[in-house]
């Protein structure tokens, strides 16, 4: 990899899109860039490893305030493993209940399907039920 690469390189390499790099950079989560004598921003090594740290804590689900946590404990003079654990443990935990409500949603939405006998008529309890009706 070149020692620095302009936004386009990097969108295409992280999978991110361009606005997304922008947006990060407006939040202070990733530091603006060089430039070049054209005015391209230039992207080093560390700036593009960030953005993929970045990305991927998001793939995950990481709200942008547990990333800016991340980032400031990765930042940081003393990375400590516990901290960073504790954010990914209250994540999981989040992260299960929220299983467990879409599992019940699973469950109703099912249960309303079932009413239905997805011919046309004028009645359907799926309507019925959201509408508070049944």
């Amino acid at each position: 990899m070149p020692e620095t690469l302009m936004m386009g390189q990097v969108s295409i390499l992280n999978g991110c899109n361009i606005e997304t790099i922008r947006y990060y950079e407006k939040e202070g989560m990733l530091p603006a860039p060089g430039r070049s004598s054209g005015g391209h921003r230039l992207y080093s090594t560390a700036l593009v490893q960030r953005l993929r740290f970045i990305r991927r804590s998001r793939e995950l689900g990481f709200s942008l305030a547990e990333v800016r946590q991340l980032l400031e404990i990765v930042d940081g003079e003393h990375v400590s493993c516990v901290k960073v654990k504790e954010i990914a443990d209250a994540h999981l935990v989040d992260i299960r209940e929220k299983i467990v409500d879409l599992q019940k949603m699973e469950t109703s939405l099912a249960r309303m399907a079932l009413q239905c006998s997805g011919r046309d008529v004028p009645e359907c309890p799926i309507v019925e039920v959201l509408q508070g009706e049944s």
